[in-house]
This record gives C-alpha cells, sequence and structure tokens, in this order.
C-alpha cells in the first residue's frame, strides 16, 4: 500500500522518481522556511514526509544538498527573470516597474525559497558550496543599480538621489514582505505589487497636493 505524507499525497512505489524527489523538496522547503534551515533535521523531513531518515539518502546525500536544490533553482530563475527584463525594456520607470512585478511574482510562486534566502543567507554563506548566495546577491544588486542609474541619465529618475540607497530601500521593502505577507490575506502578491509601483513612482501624495505645504494646524 503506498505510504502518505502527513499531507496526505502519495509517495508510495506509484509516483516516479523525479514526483517523490519533488514532493520532498516542497516537504523540506516549507520546513526550512517555517523553522529555519539549522533548527530543520534530516529526520523532521523524513517524518514529514512519512518516511524513514534512511530514505531521504536515496534522493539527497545530505540536507544541505536540498537546501542548495531549492536555492540554486530559485536563484537562477529570478536572475534569468531579471535579466529578461534588461533586454524586453527599454523606459526606466517601467524597468524598475517591471522588476517589482517579477520580485512579486516570485512571492506569489517560490514564497518558501524567499523565506530561506531571506532568513538563511548570512548563516550558509559560511561554507563554500553556498557562496553563489553572495553572487547571486551581487548579480541583483547591479541589475537594479543599473536600472537606476540609467533613470537618472535620462532625467526620469531625481539625480540628487544616491542609488545605492534607494536599491536598498527597494530591496528591503519588497523582499522583506515575505515576513508578513499571507497568500489568503486580502490582497494578492500582484495586488501588493502594484501598491509597491505607486508609491515608489508616485509617492503618497495626492496629484496636485504642494508637497511644500504644511498643515496650519499643525
Amino acid at each position: 500500500m503506498p505510504q502518505q505524507n502527513r499531507t496526505g499525497r502519495s509517495l508510495g512505489s506509484g509516483s516516479t522518481g523525479s514526483s517523490r524527489r519533488a514532493e520532498l523538496l516542497a516537504i523540506a522547503a516549507d520546513l526550512f522556511a517555517t523553522n529555519g534551515v539549522r533548527a530543520t533535521t534530516v529526520r523532521d523531513i523524513a517524518d514529514t514526509a512519512g518516511i524513514l531518515s534512511g530514505s531521504l539518502y536515496h534522493h539527497f546525500d545530505s540536507k544541505e544538498s536540498v537546501v542548495d536544490e531549492i536555492l540554486r533553482d530559485f536563484l537562477d530563475e529570478q536572475q534569468r527573470s531579471y535579466r529578461d527584463v534588461l533586454e524586453e525594456v527599454g523606459d526606466p520607470r517601467e524597468r524598475i516597474s517591471e522588476l517589482i512585478r517579477r520580485t512579486f511574482h516570485a512571492l506569489e510562486h517560490r514564497r518558501q525559497a524567499i523565506a530561506i534566502f531571506q532568513n538563511d543567507a548570512n548563516y550558509l554563506m559560511r561554507f563554500d558550496r553556498f557562496e553563489y548566495l553572495r553572487e547571486a546577491s551581487a548579480e541583483f544588486e547591479r541589475i537594479w543599480m543599473r536600472v537606476l542609474r540609467d533613470g537618472q541619465r535620462a532625467d526620469v529618475f531625481r539625480p540628487e538621489l544616491d542609488v545605492r540607497l534607494v536599491y536598498r530601500f527597494v530591496r528591503d521593502a519588497v523582499w522583506t514582505t515575505v515576513r508578513w505577507y499571507e497568500p489568503r490575506g486580502e490582497l494578492g502578491a500582484r495586488e501588493i505589487g502594484e501598491q509597491y509601483i505607486t508609491m515608489l513612482c508616485t509617492g503618497l501624495l495626492t496629484p496636485g497636493v504642494d508637497p511644500g505645504a504644511t498643515d496650519s494646524r499643525a
């Protein structure tokens, strides 16, 4: 009789090797995102999957290999998505908007991987096999900074703003959304992304309001 994990999904002999591997990756991603990489053990993953710990080693040689596969797949996909924006979009404002949209698309579809990256990257980068996390972060920064600088040169973005500070502001605002985003909440990832674009590109003031005006009641 096929085994079932705690989610009720089959992990029995009728599953193909690739589907079982994907199932285990999904289970591990949930645990890593919720409990952290350091606190999650191979036994935790196996118990949740409804298999013996030794059975996990038929698919992965270590817990680190599981983390590695989750993060590499996500980061490779995100880097390709960002590079596509540079190739496909020319207008600086639309470029920055599309980068935000692509990030929130990832939040909608790769939430666990983003949480692992945000919460555990600094820990994982202590190990040589995860050096690519630093390289991916650097490429993300290069892409965003290029878009911001191009926008300044095109007189679309305000020239007095420090682009590195703007990048950090947008990066932290967008990526850390994973810490409170609720997929079943009132606003979906796309709607939140569009709100962020509006706040970044047009600000909080109603069109026509003098930003230098003060309230006489203050």
